[in-house]
């Protein structure tokens, strides 16, 4: 069994009209007075995995047993996590390169780095001053101030060698580095910032205001671990210690489809029976948030000849190719249709919602791996959160696969279906007394509306038929980093 990632771990904290009526099951009934807080029984965290996998439908290795099925599960769905596991097997990470440092914001480091130089190169000043020798300003002081002939001046980036002798100074500014000779730098302010003779009103001692050569970083110091994610401050050292380019997994090109003859593009003028192609901008822009190339394709009517040729015509740019719509049990169901035929392709009931129909596999000579998601926008989403978002970090060699969960207090009561895990979506939000989280009113999975108020997702469990004000429960905190 592939671990999949700390789905289960706890963090502490004090579309379209294509989908079906049974994704909408879950109710919300008038609040009550809140009992005691219950914690819930936190699931036993998986560890991450972070081995490559090609085969999209490989045999359980060796060593391991199949998944138990939960007694819970409705008979005849795939569970969540089984599906997911099947991603991720068939999902492998992407190859290595040197990626250029500019656009390597956001990647996961492929191997430790170990600095090539010094930081700072050499000795230079931290002040805009004078470098002098310490021993020649003994006793200095505004009523006995000691005056030094200036015999020149450096400046930050002047390639020109400089010294000094007994009883001079030199003009230094910032990062300028130190003449031999000289042992600590006077800040301007603690002069009468003289250009051919200097008054000094304070003494100093050896060191001060010079950075040393090698004080922030030195040769042969592992300075960035393997699988560390750049962001702008790891970038900004490695551009310091002289790399144009790092060692990085690229970001995974996917390309994004939806499907439907009432779709069109926002803008265009709409019939009486056309819907505008929401779609297909969420799941773009879900694709960029997690950190990939995306490339949207936009809507394809339902039918499976022009379906099949714009797939084709995408693979040349795909590492991953991500529908949406068509894979139900309609009678224009045009994703389901044509990929069924190639056999390469698993089309699947999972006990969620909303999300239950799914699919997964890979397409024509390219064996290029394919997710295909339902129609409604709601179900769309979280299909993509719970499904797509581990797919893409495990491309990028970017771990934990999945969103951590963290634990909140309900703020209303909610009812579900037994059976099935539910993704309810709520508004999350840290208060004085700890987090909380409050079901949206409205849980119907074409409902975008909702969706866009929320910023969490609350998880029922499949064994779960009530919560209560007041219980603590798992929920997925949308759009926070990790």
């Amino acid at each position: 069994m592939l671990p999949l990632g700390p789905d289960d771990q706890q963090a502490s904290v004090a579309g379209t009209s294509q989908g079906t009526a049974s994704e909408d099951a879950v109710t919300q009934s008038v609040p009550q007075p809140p009992p005691a807080p219950t914690p819930a029984t936190p699931a036993p965290a998986e560890p991450v995995d972070g081995a490559a996998a090609v085969s999209a439908t490989p045999a359980a290795p060796a060593g391991t047993t199949t998944r138990p099925r939960p007694a819970s599960v409705r008979e005849g769905l795939l569970t969540v996590e089984d599906h997911l596991e099947k991603i991720l097997r068939g999902i492998g990470p992407l190859g290595a390169y040197d990626q250029p440092l500019v656009e390597s914001l956001g990647l996961p480091l492929h191997e430790a780095f170990v600095s090539p130089s010094d930081l700072p190169l050499f000795d230079n000043s931290a002040m805009d001053g004078y470098a002098i020798r310490a021993e020649d300003v003994v006793g200095a002081s505004r009523e006995q101030p000691v005056a030094l002939p200036v015999v020149g001046e450096i400046a930050a980036g002047s390639a020109r060698p400089f010294a000094i002798s007994a009883g001079t100074a030199v003009k230094i500014m910032t990062g300028a580095p130190i003449p031999r000779g000289a042992d600590s730098v006077i800040p301007f302010e603690k002069t009468d910032r003289g250009n051919a003779r200097v008054e000094i009103y304070e003494s100093t001692k050896p060191g001060a205001c010079i950075r040393p050569k090698g004080d922030d970083v030195k040769t042969g110091e592992t300075v960035l671990d393997e699988g560390t994610v750049l962001g702008p401050r790891e970038i900004g050292l490695l551009a310091a210690l002289g790399a144009p380019r790092v060692k990085a997994r690229p970001r995974p090109r996917v390309v994004v489809i939806s499907t439907g003859s009432e779709l069109r593009e926002p803008g265009t003028h709409l019939d009486y029976d056309s819907i505008n192609d929401g779609n297909s901008y969420m799941l773009a822009a879900a694709v960029r948030a997690a950190g990939a190339i995306c490339y949207r394709v936009g809507a394809v009517d339902d039918n499976p000849r022009t379906f099949r040729k714009v797939l084709s015509e995408q693979l040349v740019r795909a590492d991953l190719v991500v529908t949406s719509g068509g894979i139900s049990k309609g009678d224009h169901d045009v994703v389901k249709e044509t990929l069924s035929a190639l056999g390469t392709v698993d089309f699947v009931e999972v006990a969620m919602q909303p999300g239950k129909p799914q699919g997964f596999g890979r397409v024509f000579d390219e064996q290029t791996p394919i997710i295909t998601l339902p129609g409604n926008a709601v179900s769309a989403y979280v299909s993509f959160e719970v499904f797509v978002l581990p797919a893409i970090r495990r491309m990028m060699g970017r771990t934990p696969y999945r969103r951590p969960m963290v634990h909140a207090v309900l703020a209303s009561d909610l009812r579900s279906t037994p059976g099935i895990r539910q993704y309810v979506r709520g508004v999350f939000e840290v208060t004085h007394r700890g987090a909380k989280v409050t079901p949206i009113q409205g849980n119907g999975s074409h409902l975008v509306g909702a969706l866009a108020k929320a910023n969490a997702l609350i998880i029922v469990g499949e064994d779960q038929t009530a919560l209560n004000l007041g219980d603590t429960v798992r929920t997925l905190v949308l759009d926070r980093p990790f």
